[in-house]
C-alpha cells in the first residue's frame, strides 16, 4: 500500500499524466463539436443521419464512451510504456531495489497506480465528452430530450467499468514491454504497433481475429 500511494503521488505530478489527459480530452471535444458545427453543411443524407445519431441523446452516451475508449486504448498503451520506461531511464527502480524494496512489489505498485490514473482519465474524459456532445447538439440545433433518460444513465457505470478493464489491458501491454525492454521507446513503439496491427488485422483478417 505504501508503494502504491507513493506511486500515485508521483504520477499526479508527472508531465506524461497531464499531457495524456489533455490530448485525450482535446480530441474528444474536437470530434463532437466539429460534428455539431458542420452538421447543417452535410449534403449526404446518410452522413447527416449518422451525425445526428452521434449527437442525439440518450444514444450519445454510448457513442461518447465508444470514442473515449477508442482513443483511450492508444493513449493507455503509450502512458503505460512511458511510466514503466521512466523507472529505468531515471534509475528510480534501481534505487528502490537498492534500498531493499521488492522488485515485484515495486513494479506492481507502480502498475496499480497507473490503473487508478487510467480510471480517473476515463471518467473525466467521458464527462468532458458528454458536455462536448451537448454543445455539438446545440450547435446542430438538435433537441436534448433524451439527456435525462434514466435507463441510459443507469447503464453508464457498468459500461465505464468494462471499458476500464479493456484500457487496463492496453496499459499492461505498454507497461510490460517497457519493463522487459527497459526502454520507454521500445514500449511505446511496440505498443503502438500492436494497436494498429490489431485494427488492420480486424479489417483484413476478420475471420481469424
Amino acid at each position: 500500500m505504501r508503494l502504491f500511494s507513493a506511486g500515485l503521488r508521483k504520477l499526479v505530478r508527472r508531465p506524461a499524466t497531464w499531457v495524456t489527459f489533455l490530448l485525450l480530452n482535446t480530441l474528444v471535444v474536437l470530434i463532437f463539436v466539429a460534428v455539431g458545427a458542420t452538421l447543417r453543411q452535410v449534403d449526404d443524407p446518410q452522413a447527416e443521419a449518422a451525425s445526428r445519431l452521434l449527437l442525439t441523446f440518450p444514444g450519445a452516451y454510448a457513442f461518447v464512451l465508444a470514442f473515449v475508449l477508442g482513443l483511450g486504448t492508444l493513449f493507455a498503451v503509450i502512458y503505460g510504456a512511458a511510466i514503466a520506461g521512466s523507472e529505468w531511464s531515471w534509475g528510480t527502480l534501481k534505487n528502490a531495489v537498492a534500498r531493499g524494496e521488492s522488485r515485484t512489489r515495486y513494479i506492481g505498485g507502480q502498475y496499480a497506480a497507473v490503473l487508478v490514473m487510467v480510471m480517473v482519465a476515463l471518467v473525466a474524459a467521458f464527462g468532458v465528452g458528454v458536455v462536448a456532445a451537448i454543445l455539438g447538439a446545440l450547435l446542430a440545433g438538435l433537441p436534448l430530450d433524451g439527456l435525462d433518460d434514466i435507463a441510459a444513465i443507469g447503464d453508464v457505470p457498468e459500461q465505464v467499468v468494462r471499458g476500464w478493464i479493456a484500457l487496463a489491458m492496453s496499459a499492461a501491454f505498454g507497461f510490460a514491454i517497457a519493463t522487459i525492454a527497459k526502454s520507454q521507446l521500445a514500449g511505446i513503439g511496440v505498443g503502438i504497433g500492436l494497436y494498429f496491427g490489431e485494427q488492420l488485422s480486424g479489417l483484413f483478417l476478420s475471420d481469424i481475429v
